[in-house]
């Protein structure tokens, strides 16, 4: 994607690319034993479980195959006894699923009102032992369902990127089904909602966001500005008023402030204040990027927010103590140590049409005065073209033309109209693409975290400016962390290395994982929303996926 980034072999223990995660096809569920008693509750119960086929329409998923068999093992467990006899238990259960709204999942998912509407009839107490296995069954197809979803997301993530390669958080199935008896026995099945959510605090904030935005879409949408030329600080405007009723509705401006239509300076502090929670440009003006953000509805925000808290379920549970993530769609970068962020930079990231993968590795090796062997696609769409307007491109840029055996050829040999056979590789030094540094980490994409001499374009709010690579404002201060040893790597030590000016490639004394995560919400110490522009278009089909109705599997 971004090309090789040295000349020179990588050093000695480089780890190879993590495997990739395939997507689940089919699998089935394991026929139990039959029950060692002659129960009518227990048989009923036997006989539903034997009697379980694949959901209408195809194969079950691997995780609805996994919740298959962790229902047979845990009714085999029990012999088959029902589980809800106590009406405390379904109480909590109708509860937790009822608060799953609250994770931005759909409670009707786990057929909440069908459960409640058969145990609230009249006639169940006096139900046959058919109808109490139906309903058992189905109530904690339910419980499993929820506790799983809560824990590793509704959505299967390789479902919607063919590349992912993160595992969902791991489920011991004897630990589960431990925990499933004793919620059970204890009564605690509410408190087993609340430990199956990520218990990082960004997923607390999450859902309190979420919830304020319900309550607010409960009272109204946010005011829209009409359309029309850019709106300015000294400007006199009737869309001002506007404007100022949108600055007020979210929070940026003083209601004492909510009428007028000039655009006088606490108007345009307040857009300053919106700008920044929303990753533009801050210019204090409203031009069109500025005012289709203040034309998104709460709706919409509400599904943006559903969407992270989803990759949430994916991501958050049991993260290293020491890190590095690249927040792909907030063009930031950030190093935790010992679970706390000691250090941000700014990135920049792949275009849309040469978008940065979402993976996790181990960063193993940087490597100093990198040179950069110019991949396939950027000659073809950018290279090219430019040699063959300006014959003085390759010399200007301290670019060498190989053959295949590596040998220097003359440009001037080439028939740049249709050339084969050849490579193109920039030098290390001044003026090179990957600047000084790369930052090395083991995947099939040839993505990689770099230095850069467009510095410029860091001042930037929007930042999808590379060909994949993730450039890195500042790389040196992450390289000496990295290093973690202050002695031997100190920032003196690391300029040293840089000023030789041979390219060399240096092995970490321990590998860092890297996490390369797509976030389009943040959410501040004080609980308040920023939003980012969804530059790759993924949270549309996450949504879609998360609005995908999955009724549990009839028995």
């Amino acid at each position: 994607m971004c090309g090789r980034a040295q000349s020179v072999s990588p050093p000695a223990g480089a780890a190879d690319p993590p495997p990739i995660v395939a997507p689940a096809s089919s699998a089935s569920v394991a026929v139990p034993p039959p029950p060692p008693a002659s129960d009518p509750a227990a048989q009923a119960i036997y006989a539903r479980i034997v009697a379980m086929a694949p959901i209408q329409g195809g194969p079950l998923t691997r995780q609805q195959a996994a919740i298959g068999q962790v229902l047979t093992d845990f009714y085999t467990q029990r012999h088959y006894a029902p589980a809800w006899a106590d009406a405390d238990n379904v109480d909590q259960l109708f509860a937790g699923l009822a608060s799953l709204a609250g994770d931005g999942l759909l409670p009707q998912d786990y057929g909440l009102d069908a459960l409640r509407d058969t145990y609230q009839a009249p006639g169940f107490k006096d139900a046959s032992p058919a109808q109490r296995a139906d309903f058992d069954l189905l109530a904690t197809r339910a419980y499993i369902t929820a506790l799983v979803q809560l824990t590793r997301g509704k959505v299967d993530p390789a479902r919607l990127d063919p590349v992912w390669n993160i595992d969902p958080q791991a489920l011991d199935p004897q630990q589960g089904l431990a925990m499933l008896e004793t919620s059970i026995d204890e009564r605690s099945v509410g408190r087993a909602f609340d430990q199956a959510r990520p218990q990082h605090p960004l997923y607390a904030k999450l859902r309190d966001g979420l919830a304020r935005l319900r309550d607010e879409s409960s009272r109204g949408d946010w005011p829209t500005i009409p359309d029309g030329p850019s709106l300015k600080p000294g400007m006199k405007d009737p869309r001002v008023a506007a404007l100022r009723a949108r600055l007020v509705a979210g929070g940026y401006l003083d209601p004492a402030q909510a009428k007028g239509q000039h655009f006088d300076t606490p108007v345009a502090d307040a857009v300053k204040r919106f700008q920044q929670d929303h990753y533009l440009d801050v210019d204090g003006a409203v031009g069109t990027d500025t005012l289709a953000a203040m034309n998104v509805s709460i709706g919409q925000r509400i599904g943006q927010v559903r969407a992270n808290m989803e990759r949430a379920r994916w991501l958050l549970h049991a993260l290293p103590a020491t890190f590095v993530v690249v927040d792909v769609a907030g063009f930031k970068i950030t190093y935790y140590r010992d679970g706390e962020p000691v250090w941000k930079s700014r990135v920049q990231v792949g275009k849309p049409y040469r978008s940065t993968p979402i993976f996790r590795s181990q960063i193993n090796y940087v490597t100093f005065n990198p040179t950069w062997t110019i991949p396939p696609t950027i000659l073809k769409n950018d290279v090219l073209p430019k040699i063959r307007a300006n014959p003085g491109y390759l010399a200007s840029n301290r670019i060498r033309v190989l053959d295949n055996a590596g040998n220097t050829v003359a440009p001037a040999s080439v028939n740049w109209a249709n050339p084969r056979g050849i490579t193109l590789r920039q030098d290390a030094g001044p003026g090179n693409s990957l600047g000084q540094v790369v930052i090395r980490f083991p995947n099939s994409f040839a993505v990689y975290l770099h230095d850069t001499p467009h510095q410029e374009l860091f001042s930037k709010a929007k930042r999808d400016t590379s060909s994949g690579c993730i450039r890195v404002e500042h790389p040196l201060d992450l390289v000496q962390l990295l290093f973690n040893d202050d002695e031997k790597w100190s920032r003196d030590a690391i300029d040293q290395r840089i000023a030789e000016g041979k390219t060399q490639n240096v092995t970490l004394p321990a590998t860092v994982p890297i996490l390369l995560a797509y976030w389009t919400v943040d959410i501040d110490d004080q609980g308040r929303l920023a939003y980012k522009n969804d530059i790759y278009d993924r949270d549309t089909p996450l949504l879609a996926a998360l609005d995908k109705p999955q009724p549990l599997q009839a028995l």
